[in-house]
């Protein structure tokens, strides 16, 4: 085996956080390649391509069906998941994408009024129809793990191949059904469990809170903008002082946790809505430049869950906000 560059496969590389991890990839000297069910260039919400697009690999495969993409494996050094529902066989993605409001509040709406399920008890049985959370966000990642840790590599590397998760902070509940924080938590498990089995691979779970962007993503703006003022507020507040958080987290503890099954992979639902008001958002960017220092063969430290303050200190966002203040002539 020959040392080369390193060279990352994105499942979902033409998404909204998976083309940003190409973008960011490729700045840091990486080679990269991508899959997805259409094969097609990521483009801007408004139909442009730019240059670095044309420097990606775009391949046609299906994250359940190995034959589609294994041959791409033994050739890289790392593989990126991305691929992920917040609400079950909804059309919010593309109403994000596209900007249309009343599109997006409609899609949600009917994704929270239905619970996230389908109405019919035999797919409720099944779990394995088409955009379920059991499909999308555990079975797509496990599957594809498992055919990673299959293949026999033909580059050398300096560490541990890595296979890079992109799980959730669990932060979205009561709003965002339980199943979906649920099969983020059993993917992990399943995949952990692979891994430690082969000490030639390592695995790393991003756990992001709410993932914004304020030109591809302009409807998250305002939200983001009012989470991050809450956690600012809750941040500044003396310790000991009363706070919604707070109460919230009292309530929480009270509650009896489940001591099987997948409700015991996630705190109470109050201590969700806790992280919503503390923990703030994230920008897209600062996720993908995460992922991709986790995808460097070198970084063998790195591996396990990475919330947000661990993906701050992986990028180092509290040095360069002090650089940028001292620049400005503010005081640290």
């Amino acid at each position: 085996m020959q040392p080369i560059a390193q060279k990352i496969l994105v499942v979902g590389g033409n998404g909204f956080l998976g083309s940003a991890v190409c973008r960011t990839a490729l700045a840091r000297g990486m080679k990269v390649a991508s899959i997805s069910p259409s094969g097609k260039p990521w483009q801007t919400p408004k139909g442009h391509t730019p240059a670095w697009v044309h420097k990606v690999e775009w391949h046609q495969g299906n994250a359940l069906q190995p034959q589609t993409y294994a041959h791409l494996l033994p050739e890289v050094t790392a593989v990126v998941h991305t691929i992920g529902t917040l609400f079950e066989k909804s059309g919010y993605k593309s109403a994000l994408k596209d900007g249309n409001v009343p599109r997006f509040v409609s899609s949600v709406a009917a994704a929270v009024a239905g619970g996230g399920v389908s109405a019919n008890p035999l797919e409720r049985e099944s779990k394995r129809r088409e955009g379920s959370y059991e499909t999308l966000n555990r079975d797509t990642a496990v599957r594809v793990c498992e055919t990673f840790l299959q293949s026999e590599p033909v580059v050398k590397t300096d560490g541990p191949r890595a296979f890079i998760y992109i799980s959730a902070e669990d932060c979205n509940r009561p709003i965002v059904p339980s199943g979906y924080i649920e099969t983020k938590r059993e993917a992990e498990v399943l995949i952990e469990k692979m891994v430690q089995e082969n000490a030639r691979y390592r695995a790393v779970y991003i756990r992001p809170t709410l993932i914004y962007h304020p030109h591809f993503r302009p409807m998250i703006s305002p939200a983001a903008a009012l989470l991050d003022l809450s956690a600012t507020i809750h941040s500044k507040l003396p310790a000991g002082f009363p706070t919604p958080a707070g109460l919230l987290r009292t309530l929480g503890s009270l509650m009896p946790r489940p001591v099987s099954g997948r409700e015991s992979l996630v705190d109470s639902p109050f201590n969700s809505i806790a992280r919503v008001l503390t923990v703030p958002p994230i920008h897209v960017d600062h996720v993908a430049e995460a992922v991709c220092i986790a995808a460097d063969n070198s970084r063998t430290d790195v591996r396990g869950p990475y919330g947000l303050e661990a993906l701050r200190e992986l990028i180092g966002w509290h040095q360069k906000g002090q650089k940028s203040q001292q620049q400005a002539g503010a005081p640290v």
